[in-house]
C-alpha cells in the first residue's frame, strides 16, 4: 500500500499507458514477492494482495468507474489468481529441471 501510496501522490491523474509502466514496476514486484511468501495458505492475506491491486487499479482515471474485472482487461492484466498460478508453475519448473537446490523427491 505505500508503493501505491506514493503513486498516488505522486501523480494527479494517471492515463492507462502510464499506469502499467508504473505499477509493474513499483507496486507488483511487492506483490510477487507476498504472494510467493503467503503461498496458498493464508486466504486473508491473499484477499489483502488483492485488494492492493483492486485500489491500484482504479488510479486510472478514465476506467475507475468500471468494475474490477472490466478494469483488469482494460489494463491487460492479469489477476491475482492468475499470477500465483504462474509463479507455482515456475518454481515447478525449477524444481523439476534442477534448476533450485530441491530434489523433486524431497518434494513429491
Amino acid at each position: 500500500m505505500s508503493a501505491l501510496r506514493l503513486l498516488r501522490t505522486s501523480f494527479e491523474s494517471i492515463q492507462e499507458c502510464n499506469f502499467k509502466i508504473l505499477y509493474t514496476t513499483y507496486v507488483r514486484p511487492h506483490l510477487d514477492y507476498c504472494l510467493t511468501a503467503v503461498g496458498p495458505y493464508m486466504a486473508q492475506y491473499f484477499k489483502a494482495l488483492e485488494k492492493v491491486q483492486r485500489r491500484a487499479t482504479k488510479l486510472v482515471t478514465s476506467i475507475r468507474n468500471l468494475p474490477y474485472e472490466q478494469r483488469l482487461e482494460a489494463l491487460k492484466l492479469p489477476s491475482m489468481k492468475d499470477r500465483v498460478l504462474r509463479g507455482d508453475l515456475i518454481m515447478m519448473y525449477k524444481v523439476l529441471t534442477n534448476k533450485v537446490n530441491v530434489h523433486p523427491d524431497q518434494l513429491f
